[in-house]
């Protein structure tokens, strides 16, 4: 029992005691609190939850409750307000706020007295997180978590805010977290009617917050001219990336300067491209060892980074790597690509194929622990020699970079280590991947930080893309395999007649999908289709997207919302247009649908898209940088997408042509290989590879634009000029240094 909760039943205690005992003997409670036989002394409803976040908080002395009507019932019953936490479980303030005052037995005697507490995973409900974070957003005028906010029992909030030291004058704050809850107590008691007047107002104010931006006209060329010279203003020149510090990886911005590039040949958004991720995989938000991405970096040089790894982030990132690598050639692109990927494959995958979520920053009570080094510790690992060039190329110094201790980052100069100790260039690369190699078996000895392994379709569908485009990029199976395990496993374990659920971990599927859920996982199907070919993918994403029109879809205004029709009515629901570290669901679903009609030859699509693209280009509007990911869909709808049809004789695989695929930049494209004695059967589907033939008995390739092909080919070095051939973003386009 928790102190001053109210009483709970005989058939709850038991339920508490079955599930504490379902975690078996490797399951640590997280708290501060034991009894003398070595059990949690105190345990709340969220030990009955599957996320790693919510267990976290299950043995707090707080009465928690998960998100859900009961929580809301209770406190209207008792005339209580509700405390909503809202976080995720490798959030390092979280972690801190939670030390500090959910485990504190005299802050959660007081909430449990006064309050309705319940808990939120923001990556299990990131509906339910957009909606607080919009108010604390509009009451202080930023966000982040841990997120706070108080609401009365019917959901309207009436204040908000992020992480709050426990007590008056901790960490330099002049009001606690324990002060703010008491007064915020005594105004919902002593001053009702104002309290209900507030959270009126805020929700007025949420709910005018949550529709889109009209439009005063049909977004254009200058629209996507505009971001970039914005773009081009706020380019840090020495280190790459925008702004100063703290810098975040925001793939999406990337990907449309890559759009861009291709459409203007303007070498200025190429080179924000290279040198923002050649900052990257060479500072110390990548992960030199292991492989993958940082959340962020702290500082303007990539140096230092907020230590959690994210899923999506190494998604994303992977997949802008292997574009880019396909533009530039440059093979530390493709070197970093691997290793993402290779690293998502060796730590983050389940043995049935699903893509875990992330890990967290901290481990033995500190940020960052697990990945610093100290001169002494390398030369306890590596020979005195190999010890030295390691130290020299990765920058680890008897000072450190941080904090005493050295993040690994490539400083020096590759032709500079070179000269200095006399190597080859074929030598020093060995002698580098032999350390790297020891130092990593040596780190794993260490307390890893916490995984977080519960399985995210909107994560996993991005990771499912980076794998099946890895796959056709490199011709490599080992991707393509992850990517189709990935796929199946969603669709027998997340989908049931063509609705899907939004998390998966212990054998329970939770929680209705979300917009993204359904554009991602469409996408990352399309991707899957383009890379093996297997009509089921393509299927799958058409059965994805008639469950996505009928329950998200704006009839009549277009856009779609970010929750369905038949899910938990929320205070709002919001139609998402801001791509943040993760792109908002109607910019991915606007492509998709783009691609589907040129897949389909099905009109329908594309007008979806256009209705769409029109309902949320506000966005777009006065170069706004905050929808990259919907300007790359509008770039889409600014060309004239090539449709590649390649036909084999009924024996033999092709190789040549689709090798041009695989090097050539080509984002605005659909693909499809055929047997020539399949052509008739995959008509039905396809109609586009209707009365296309492999002439001569050779592979051949049909680049369609709209209802117009080019000339057949058989030759490599044509179907080449045929994909490289690039209309003008506009008649007039004024490069970025005009």
């Amino acid at each position: 029992m928790v102190p001053g909760a109210q009483p709970i039943s005989v058939e709850l205690q038991n339920k508490f005691r079955t599930a504490f005992k379902k975690k078996g003997e490797k399951y640590k409670p997280r708290t501060h609190h034991f009894t003398a036989d070595g059990n949690p002394k105190y345990t709340n409803r969220l030990i009955l939850e599957t996320s790693p976040y919510l267990l976290q908080h299950a043995h707090n002395p707080v009465d928690w409750f998960p998100w859900g009507d009961e929580a809301f019932r209770l406190a209207a019953e008792l005339n209580r307000p509700v405390l909503l936490s809202v976080g995720y479980s490798t959030c390092h303030w979280c972690h801190v706020m939670e030390r500090e005052s959910f485990e504190d037995v005299e802050i959660a005697t007081f909430i449990n007295k006064h309050f309705i507490a319940i808990k939120v995973d923001r990556e299990e409900r990131p509906d339910v997180d957009s909606i607080y974070m919009t108010t604390v957003q509009l009451m202080r005028g930023r966000g982040g978590w841990p997120m706070t906010v108080v609401m009365t029992p019917d959901r309207k909030p009436f204040f908000g805010g992020t992480y709050f030291p426990a007590r008056d004058g901790d960490r330099g704050s002049t009001m606690g977290f324990l002060t703010i809850l008491r007064r915020l107590e005594e105004a919902y008691k002593n001053d009702p009617k104002q309290v209900i007047l507030s959270a009126n107002a805020v929700t007025l104010k949420l709910k005018q917050a949550s529709v889109p931006r009209p439009p005063t006209g049909v977004p254009d060329a200058k629209s996507l001219v505009a971001i970039a010279q914005i773009l081009f203003e706020e380019f840090d020149q020495t280190y790459g990336g925008f702004g100063r510090a703290p810098k975040f990886p925001r793939p999406s911005v990337y990907e449309f300067l890559l759009h861009y590039w291709r459409r203007t040949q303007d070498a200025d958004a190429l080179k924000m491209v290279e040198v923002s991720l050649l900052g990257m995989i060479n500072g110390g938000i990548f992960d030199h060892l292991a492989g993958g991405f940082h959340r962020y970096s702290t500082d303007r040089e990539w140096l230092a980074p907020h230590f959690e790894k994210m899923l999506y982030d190494n998604a994303q990132l992977s997949f802008l790597l292997l574009q880019l690598f396909q533009v530039t050639k440059d093979d530390a692109f493709r070197q970093a690509a691997e290793e993402t990927l290779n690293y998502v494959l060796r730590e983050m995958t389940d043995t049935k194929g699903g893509f875990f979520s992330a890990t967290d920053a901290d481990s033995e009570g500190k940020e960052g622990t697990f990945f610093l080094w100290t001169p002494e510790e390398v030369e306890t690992i590596l020979d005195g020699r190999e010890a030295k060039i390691f130290m020299e190329a990765y920058d680890i110094t008897v000072s450190g970079n941080f904090e005493g201790k050295s993040i690994l980052r490539r400083k020096t100069k590759w032709n500079s280590l070179l000269e200095k100790f006399g190597l080859t260039s074929t030598e020093l690369s060995k002698i580098l991947a032999d350390a790297k190699s020891e130092l990593y078996k040596a780190r794993e000895k260490r307390e890893h930080p916490i995984l977080d392994d519960k399985i995210i379709i909107e994560w996993n569908a991005q990771m499912i893309t980076a794998f099946a485009f890895a796959g056709l990029v490199f011709d490599n199976q080992k991707y393509t395999k992850a990517a189709i395990l990935a796929g199946e496993f969603i669709w027998e374990n997340m989908q049931d007649e063509g609705k899907l659920s939004r998390t998966y971990r212990s054998g329970e599927a939770k929680h209705d999908a979300v917009l993204e859920d359904y554009a991602f996982l469409i996408e990352a199907f399309l991707q899957l289709f383009e890379t093996t070919q297997d009509i089921r993918w393509l299927q799958r994403s058409l059965d994805l997207e008639a469950t996505l029109n009928k329950f998200f879809y704006d009839h009549e205004n277009g856009g779609y919302f970010t929750t369905g029709s038949s899910s938990e009515s929320l205070l709002v629901r919001e139609k998402p247009s801001y791509d943040g570290a993760q792109p908002s669901g109607n910019s991915v679903v606007i492509r998709v649908l783009s691609k589907l009609s040129e897949y389909t030859q099905d009109a329908e699509y594309q007008q979806r898209a256009e209705k769409s693209m029109l309902a949320m280009s506000g966005a777009l509007e006065n170069g706004s940088i905050g929808a990259p990911k919907l300007a790359v869909a509008l770039e889409w709808m600014l060309d004239r997408p090539k449709q590649v049809i390649i036909v084999t004789p009924s024996t033999g695989k092709e190789k040549t042509l689709l090798k041009v695929l695989r090097d050539t930049f080509v984002p605005n494209k659909i693909l499809i290989l055929a047997q020539e004695s399949e052509v008739e059967k995959l008509a039905a589907s396809l109609p586009l590879v209707e009365n296309k033939i492999a002439k001569d008995g050779k592979a051949t390739a049909y680049v369609c634009i709209g209802q117009v092909c080019l000339k057949p080919t058989n030759e490599p070095e044509t179907l080449r000029k045929q994909l490289e051939a690039t209309e003008k973003l506009a008649d007039k386009i004024p490069l970025l240094k005009e």
